[in-house]
């Protein structure tokens, strides 16, 4: 269409040019002149070629003129011959200019949609294949798919091969992805550590079928610059649900979709509304949580534990709690996680330990509270879990902190010397959730701990799986070998609580026993506690 309108434009243009040139006179004014407009918008349109073959025709047009028309003059052969060559030189050079113009601009083109150090097509050219193809497929039955692939752990191939290995792991793992299916049209890079692959003419079910076979892929070595590497991928989908979806809307849905998959530690997830929505409300909460803090709106409740052989009450776990305006209960899990990966994580832990101190003082047994692996980093904050202990007046024993098996093997390190920090003054240090990590024993021995907590998902199976009761009694075994305090959470059922009973475990806590109370419902809950009694009406009861 553009090639039709430019030749028509310069087709009338030369005509009208002849037209003015006759009308006036002829050849003898300066009205031939006129011709080189078409010569250079030719030079603009075509280059190089189109402004030679316009000077040609202007050339010819003009030779057959007469120099006067009213006396039919003729021109001499040099007249023509050397307007002829200022058409084709002038003609010449622009046309010249005009094809390095062009050629510096699409060179700049292509760069500026190209990752500098892979080669790979970066974010400008992904969204704009995005919003052309979307735009050419409407109305077609299949749509446009978008997979997000993250390389987890290619900070650690930066930090230790360098950048030139990490871009080249990024640049052969999105070769390897592209060839994995014919229905990839394009490998994207959109950041350091990230690739977006476009699929065109698929379904939904298929866009996920196609992430297991990338999948599959990625399992395997990688070799750069003779270096064998692997690496960790992460990927979240999107699909185009309708025509009304937008090149933004796919790249935001899969973003959030890996995301996702990221905080479930899962190797992919598909994007649905729900997570979306999951993410905006945990953005809108985590924006709360400081002023909250100032309002007041948190509190400390404490879950019982029971010492098993006795039925006593061996102390408690604080548990953080979160009122919204209408005074309702918001749960953990909507906030704490995203929390935990944030610096808000120490002023909202740094409550937890002085509401945990301020109860030791009014009651008896061990207090525990949960710290994070930002909390094992931050050292004023662990010198201010000294300084609360010592303000309030209570002995270190009496406080016990519990640090998550995964948490812990995220920085080994780190998280011994904060462990064996808080050690060396008093402090009692437990391993939570054990056996939902790395499941790995040998580690124990070299850890400051003094007790380990079965997590809930293997005191669920007690009772009806063999091989459960098995598992937890070669994990008590093993705490008590170690000298540590065994202490079993999850416990909902009598079943449960007297497996655990017969294998030794030291204490138990779980909704058996009492939910996390608010402080003076506790504090009521332990006065009306009656372990004797108790522990014979379990005994008792079949």
């Amino acid at each position: 269409m553009r090639h039709a309108l430019l030749l028509s434009l310069l087709v009338l243009l030369l005509g009208l040019g002849t037209l003015v040139v006759h009308a006036t006179g002829g050849t003898r004014y300066a009205y031939p002149y006129l011709m080189l407009i078409p010569v250079l918008l030719a030079a603009a349109g075509y280059g190089l070629s189109g402004a030679l073959v316009a000077a040609l025709i202007a050339g010819g047009l003009m030779a057959a003129m007469p120099l006067d028309v009213s006396t039919q003059q003729a021109q001499p052969v040099y007249n023509w011959l050397i307007r002829l060559g200022l058409y084709l030189v002038i003609g010449g050079v622009a046309g010249s200019l005009f094809s390095l113009l062009r050629r510096a601009h699409a060179t700049s083109e292509r760069l500026a949609r190209t990752d500098p150090r892979t080669g790979l097509c970066n974010q400008i050219a992904l969204d704009e294949a995005l919003g052309q193809r979307l735009a050419a497929g409407r109305g077609a039955p299949l749509g446009i798919g978008l997979i997000l692939v993250r390389l987890s752990d290619i900070g650690e191939v930066l930090a230790t091969l360098g950048p030139e290995t990490a871009d080249g792991l990024v640049r052969a793992m999105g070769e390897r992805l592209r060839r994995q299916d014919r229905r990839i049209v394009e490998v994207y890079r959109f950041s350091n550590a990230e690739l977006y692959l476009l699929l065109e003419g698929v379904e939904s079910a298929e866009t996920e079928r196609v992430v297991h076979r990338l999948a599959e892929a990625g399992e395997e070595n990688l070799v750069v610059q003779e270096i064998p590497l692997r690496a960790q991928l992460v990927m979240g989908s999107s699909w185009q649900a309708s025509e009304a979806t937008t090149a933004g809307e796919l790249i935001r849905q899969s973003r959030v979709a890996m995301l996702t998959a990221m905080e479930k530690h899962r190797l992919h997830c598909h994007y649905s509304p729900e997570q979306e929505n999951d993410k905006r409300e945990a953005l809108r909460l985590v924006s709360r949580v400081r002023q909250d803090l100032e309002r007041g709106r948190f509190e400390l409740h404490f879950q019982p534990k029971l010492r098993l052989s006795d039925g006593r009450v061996s102390g408690c776990e604080g548990l953080i709690r979160w009122r919204d305006e209408r005074a309702q209960l918001i749960a953990p899990g909507r906030f704490m996680p995203r929390v935990e990966s944030t610096t808000l994580i120490a002023p909202l832990t740094r409550f937890v330990a002085d509401q945990a101190c301020r109860f030791i003082q009014g009651t008896e047994g061990v207090v525990s509270i949960n710290l994070s692996v930002r909390n094992l980093s931050d050292e004023a904050l662990l010198d201010e879990l000294l300084g609360l202990i010592r303000h309030h007046g209570i002995v270190p024993q009496r406080l016990e902190v519990e640090i998550t098996e995964s948490a812990l093997m995220a920085d080994l390190k780190s998280g011994c010397q904060a462990l064996e920090y808080l050690r060396g003054h008093g402090i009692r240090v437990s391993i939570d959730d054990f056996g939902t990590g790395f499941s790995s024993f040998e580690y124990l021995q070299y850890l400051p701990i003094t007790g380990l907590k079965i997590d809930r998902a293997f005191v669920r199976e007690l009772g009806g799986d063999a091989r459960s009761l098995c598992l937890v009694a070669c994990m008590i075994d093993m705490g008590h070998a170690l000298g540590l305090e065994v202490t079993a959470e999850g416990v909902e059922t009598l079943e449960q609580h007297r497996a655990l009973r017969r294998l030794g475990c030291d204490q138990a806590q779980g909704f058996l026993y009492a939910k996390a109370l608010a402080a003076p419902e506790y504090l009521t809950w332990q006065r009306a506690h009656r372990p004797a009694a108790w522990l014979d009406s379990v005994d008792q009861t079949h």
